[in-house]
Formats: structure tokens, sequence, C-alpha cells
């Protein structure tokens, strides 16, 4: 031990600055060969690291969320007297919030969008496969809103509309819960509505073999049908493998069916590819019949998967291809 008055670049062998913050923290202490507990939590931490770390990176993304709220708070705060005089008051947090989340998917994952120029022109029903997280339904929402000037509403499940802190987010963006006659009204004013007819539980509990789970939902071909627009199919490679969820145990499976929280823990975060495909248009029919119309769509969704998703999904892979070069082809 070092004397509490003999320095610890004193003699003639000065301490390394870890040897002498050991000695003082068992001086502090009093505990004896402090080093050994030192050097067996240093082993912990190490062990540890790994899998504390995938499961904390998916809170990045509510930070994000979060972030993108306290930054509308300020902006309205900011530019509350011109509200009165303002045709849209929330422009400019759009377009504000847009940027801040594409450059999250340009950084964190060179997210591409192809075949935006598939999306018409008037209103659309945009149908997508559902990840474990819908950062890359946001990521599309903010480059289509750059790049084409179009925005695009999303439906969205009732369990987000009681998150704490997040009213103020869905209000600005026009976050829909339904029910269907308010889409159809949106559609018919024009809007481009995107859904996700798996929902929570194709989020939690879909896997690397990116299967469908939509069960017998079919009310988004009716909203269609009623609104007499066309069905647009939205999947994005690699989305799974950014994110993944244990919804693999039976018991979180039980515990969402009882409770329809999402009570699935996740862990993941890693900065994969990911590139949304927008599909060619299902085209309004005036005699299809909703059930006909939900397997139309789900065959060009499939269908979309089986093109650009490699099964079952790899994490390593899907990280490997930030460094292609070659872009793959629509």
């Amino acid at each position: 031990m070092v004397g509490g008055n003999e320095s610890c670049s004193a003699g003639p062998i000065p301490m390394s600055y870890l040897t002498c913050l050991t000695s003082f923290l068992g001086e502090w202490t009093g505990v004896e060969h402090i080093e050994e507990y030192l050097s067996y939590a240093v082993y912990l931490l190490w062990l540890f690291f790994p899998l504390a770390l995938v499961l904390l990176l998916p809170g990045g993304i509510i930070i994000l969320f979060y972030t993108s709220i306290l930054l509308l708070h300020i902006y309205k705060r900011k530019n509350e007297l011109k509200e009165a005089y303002s045709n849209d008051f929330w422009d400019g947090a759009k377009q504000m919030l847009a940027t801040l989340w594409d450059g999250h998917g340009r950084i964190w994952h060179g997210y591409e969008l192809h075949g935006a120029e598939n999306i018409p022109e008037g209103p659309g029903l945009i149908v997508f496969y559902h990840g474990a997280t819908p950062a890359d339904c946001v990521y599309f929402m903010a480059r289509l809103l750059i790049q084409k000037k179009r925005y695009c509403h999303v439906v969205a499940d009732h369990f987000v509309f009681r998150l704490p802190g997040f009213k103020l987010l869905l209000d600005v963006h026009g976050v829909m819960h339904g029910p269907k006659e308010e889409c159809v009204k949106a559609l018919k004013k024009g809007c481009l509505i995107a859904i996700a007819p798996g929902g929570v539980r194709e989020a939690l509990f879909s896997d690397e073999m990116y299967t469908i789970i939509w069960g017998s939902r079919k009310g988004f071909a009716q909203v269609a049908i009623d609104a007499k627009v066309p069905i647009i199919p939205m999947f994005t490679q690699n989305v799974r493998e950014g994110v993944r969820t244990l919804g693999g145990i039976k018991i979180f499976r039980s515990l969402y069916e009882r409770t329809r929280l999402p009570v699935v823990p996740l862990y993941g975060g890693f900065p994969v590819k990911l590139r949304t495909f927008i599909g060619e248009p299902i085209p309004y029919e005036p005699n299809i019949t909703a059930e006909e119309l939900t397997a139309k769509t789900k065959a060009a969704l499939q269908a979309l998967i089986e093109k650009h998703q490699k099964i079952p999904g790899n994490i390593f892979r899907a990280l490997m291809e930030r460094f292609q070069t070659q872009k793959k082809e629509d």
C-alpha cells in the first residue's frame, strides 16, 4: 500500500495511475486486496457488455422519438405567434423532423428507397410488412417528404396513443388509429395512408423467416374498396435484422394475447443495411371482394419479400451489405 504521505510518482519506480488509484481505494474503503475484486468486476463487465449493448441499443429509437417530441414543443413555443397567419403551422416542423430521421436512416442504416415512382400522384393505401419497430416506415415517410414533397399518414395501434408524451407527435403527423370510416374519408380527400395489417402481433412474433402474420384481418382491403383507391405493397429489406424480439418465448405470446400490450423484450439496434422497396400498385376493381383483395395484396407483399430478402435473415450478412457498392436491382 502507498502511505498517505507518499506520492504515486515518488520513489525510484513510479507507480501507474491505475495502481495508485487501486491503492487509494483500498485505503479509503479498508478492503484488503481490492484489486482482486476490481479485476473480477472488470471481467464481469467485459463478459456481459455485449448482452447489455444489444438490449440497450433499441432504446436509441425511443430516444429519437422523444427528441422529435421535444423539438416539436420548442418549435411550437417559438412560432406560436405566427399560428394565426399560417396556412399550415407545422410545415416547418415536419420538414425539420424529416431531415432528422432521414439523417439517422442514412448514417445508421445506409437507408435507400426504391420504387417511389410506383406511388400514385393521388390517394393510395400503402400496405407494408411490420418489423420489430416502425423505424423503417418513419424513414420512408421522411424520404418521401424530402424527395417527393408527399406526406404519408400512418395507421397505428391503439396502445401508441397511450404512450406518455406522444400526443403532440401523433397529432402533428396525422397518425390515425382508425376506424375504417376515418381512413376512407382521408383517402377520398386525396391522402396517402400507410398501414401494416399484421400490426403489433406481426412486429413482435414474426421472425427471421419474415412470416406475414395477418390472421383474418381484411379491413384494410375494405377501406381501399370503399375509397376506390389502389393498394401499394411495401417491404423493407433486413428490417428484422436491425432489431429482433424474444417473441419465440411462449410466455410473452400469452401475456400479449391477454393484455394486448407489447411486453416482449427487444434487442439489437444493429446498423444493418435497410432498403425499402415499393411494389407495383394493385388497381381498384369495382367487383372485387375484401377477401379477394386481401389475398391479392398478401401475395404481392410475399413476392416482394421473396425477391428482395434472403431467407432466413442473418444479422452478419445484413451488416456486411452496408459495404456493398452495387445496389440491388429493383
